[in-house]
């Protein structure tokens, strides 16, 4: 059973660090746009409160998150697009208060989660420690898309290692979001973390086999990078077919991103 303590404290490091990039910028900043089709600075974090209290409604009111899921049945390919917009509406300071005040409401509501609770989500269902994970996922995908909005480089921490994980838990998923059948036997990853350490998963035997640093395979899997911008190798035809489909977030397959020198 995870103690999602870890994760909890890197979601909140993660958030502080975004929240530090976006507080002082001024109102015409926010309207920059970013690599996301037609989002803004203030689309991304639109997105991020959007999705913050649809995670604090799966942990305190299943009922209602299941309401939630209807909507998003309703309308799978515009209501990740139609939650962003209605935010993006807002006045900054607004926006910036209901991102900050509903990502403090998760992370003490993740924190009181009784141990080996599971939540609904619009994916698999989730422990808190995985929920957690998410969010931390989808906090430093979209905090790339803001940087680069910016013209910042943000440099890459140890934090990936949460979302590298999830992305390795993630393959079966994005194999079954396409039709397509997962492959039976584990595969091995082998990435260079930032600091210049290992981190693997999965057995050290497998045939199939992807290797690279951490940062490529994390811009991979949350499609914030074309895969052929990325060094990241794959051995076995299977790993190589995930390489080209891998999503780590739940929902529709990703269009992805084009190689670089590409039109938007």
């Amino acid at each position: 059973m995870a103690d999602p303590t870890p994760v909890l404290d890197d979601l909140r490091a993660e958030s502080d660090e975004l929240d530090l990039l976006v507080a002082e910028l001024t109102p015409e900043r926010w309207t920059l746009p970013t690599p996301a089709p037609r989002w803004t600075v203030a689309h991304q974090i639109a997105h991020l409160a959007w999705t913050d209290h649809s995670a604090l409604v799966a942990v305190t009111d299943e009922d209602g998150f299941r309401v939630l899921v209807e909507e998003a049945l309703a309308a799978p390919h515009t209501f990740v697009d139609e939650g962003a917009e209605e935010g993006a509406r807002l006045p900054v300071p607004e926006l910036l208060a209901r991102w900050r005040e509903g990502r403090t409401a998760l992370d003490h509501a993740l924190r009181a989660a009784p141990p080996g609770a599971r939540f609904p989500w619009y994916g698999p269902p989730m422990s808190a420690a995985s929920l957690a994970t998410a969010r931390l996922m989808e906090t430093w995908a979209h905090g790339l898309d803001i940087a680069d909005a910016l013209g910042v480089v943000r440099a890459p921490t140890d934090r990936l290692r949460h979302v590298a994980r999830i992305g390795v838990r993630s393959r079966d998923y994005a194999f079954g979001v396409r039709g397509l059948t997962p492959p039976p036997e584990e595969f091995r990853v082998e990435l260079t973390g930032p600091g210049g350490d290992g981190w693997t998963y999965g057995p050290e035997d497998a045939a199939q086999r992807v290797t690279g640093p951490a940062l490529d395979f994390c811009l991979l899997v949350t499609q914030r990078a074309n895969r052929a911008d990325l060094a990241l190798r794959a051995e076995g035809t299977d790993a190589d077919q995930w390489l080209d489909i891998a999503q780590a977030f739940a929902g529709p397959p990703g269009a992805g991103r084009p190689p670089k020198g590409a039109a938007r």
